[in-house]
Parts: structure tokens; sequence; C-alpha cells
């Protein structure tokens, strides 16, 4: 397996890992426990940020194109939409 694979496989690993943190999160009722568990998650989170870093700088990796600003606030009022419909 050359460099670049194992990167992105580390990658696609650590992102499979938030998410089970981000469910564990939601499922655990002890606050301890919770709190434990965002640590490590913001932790992996600080993780992946830095490894796609290095990965974009070698070209192992290539981010998707910015969305624009119109695009974004677009979504971002959908959201809130549907976050106040559910409230």
């Amino acid at each position: 397996m050359n460099d670049k694979d194992m990167v992105n496989d580390i990658l696609a690993m650590t992102k499979a890992g938030m998410t089970e943190y981000t469910r564990a999160i939601g499922e655990a009722s002890d606050q301890n426990l919770r709190q434990t568990l965002q640590q490590m998650r913001d932790g992996d989170e600080q993780f992946q940020y830095s490894l796609y870093q290095v990965a974009e700088q070698k070209g192992y990796y290539q981010s998707a194109q910015s969305a624009n600003p119109q695009d974004m606030q677009q979504i971002k009022s959908q959201l809130s939409q549907g976050m106040n419909n559910n409230q």
C-alpha cells in the first residue's frame, strides 16, 4: 500500500469513527461519559483536519470546490426553516 492509499484510508476510518462517537454521545445518559466521548471526538476531528491538510499539500486528496456565498446562505436559510418547523 502506498502513502496516498494509507493516508486516504486513515482519513476515511477517522471520519467513520467520528460518526460513531456522535451516535454514542446522542445515546449516552451519563454526563461524564458524554463529556469523555465529546473530547475523544474533538481530538479525532483535530487529528483528521491535520492529516487532511498534509494530504492536500501532497496532492493525495482533492477537496470539493467551494460553494459560492449565495448558495451557502440559501442552505443556511433552508436548514433554519427546517429546525424552526420541528420545534
